[in-house]
């Protein structure tokens, strides 16, 4: 695929690094490499381009801050030496977040992404998530020799551990010893594994920050593997 592409980075040697990548794997054009944001400003404001690899680490005018100047609809692959502002990244049109240093297998796999999002596709690595409703509003869940009826909306995550997985609501837990794997196909939206340890409700989620989502009480981390689904979920309901 024939994509044009910048590289905004304040560091030589991760400039050079994706120019080899984006060389030796793709068919991308690099139009430029800008060493910092205002330099990208001025180019961007003078030229056309599909996406920029955008650093977030950057003197006078972070990333961050040049991600909310660009135009709305300006698709970003965030490369950044520093994994906590993976949330606050995805308040943006962000294909992908690249943790340095990059690594061939990982840029790859964003290769996948990044055009597969402009074929109009979901990542082959993360399928698109469809927003259909369950077919029951509700659920049995044996405690002792009790058959339990739990509404699904009450629930706030389920949490596996080994052979047995915690259902968590505002009132009660209660401990089901079925696999974590086991009950995530039997869920729909709007559930949502986040973490090899967790499924959550996102209807009642109170907040996200720094790679971290709070429900209740909780704060469950988001794990890199389920980051982009889940950021995919909440991008949709983003104001």
């Amino acid at each position: 695929m024939n994509l044009r592409c910048i590289i905004i980075d304040d560091e030589p040697n991760a400039v050079n690094l994706l120019e080899v990548l984006i060389g030796q794997t793709t068919q991308w054009q690099l139009l430029a490499k800008c060493y910092n944001a205002l330099e990208a400003l001025d180019f961007l404001k003078q030229n056309t381009v599909d996406f920029i690899f955008l650093d977030i680490n950057m003197p006078r005018l972070s990333g961050m801050e040049l991600a909310g100047l660009l135009p709305q609809n300006t698709k970003i692959v965030f490369t950044t030496a520093y994994a906590e502002h993976a949330a606050e990244s995805y308040a943006y049109q962000t294909i992908d977040y690249l943790l340095k240093p990059i690594t061939l297998k990982r840029f790859l796999a964003a290769i996948q992404k990044i055009e597969a999002a402009f074929a109009g596709l979901a990542s082959p690595l993360q399928p698109a998530v469809t927003e259909t409703k369950a077919d029951e509003n509700y659920f049995f869940v044996k405690s002792g020799k009790t058959l339990r009826n739990i509404l699904l909306n009450e629930v706030l995550y389920f949490e596996g551990d080994k052979e047995y997985v915690r259902l968590v609501t505002a009132t009660e837990e209660l401990l089901i010893y079925r696999r974590l794997k086991d009950i995530e196909e039997q869920l729909s939206p709007p559930f949502i594994r986040v973490h090899n340890s967790y499924i959550v409700n996102t209807k009642l989620l109170s907040k996200v920050q720094d790679n971290h989502i709070y429900i209740g009480d909780k704060q469950i981390p988001v794990g890199e593997k389920f980051r982009d689904r889940f950021m995919g979920v909440i991008r949709k309901r983003l104001f």
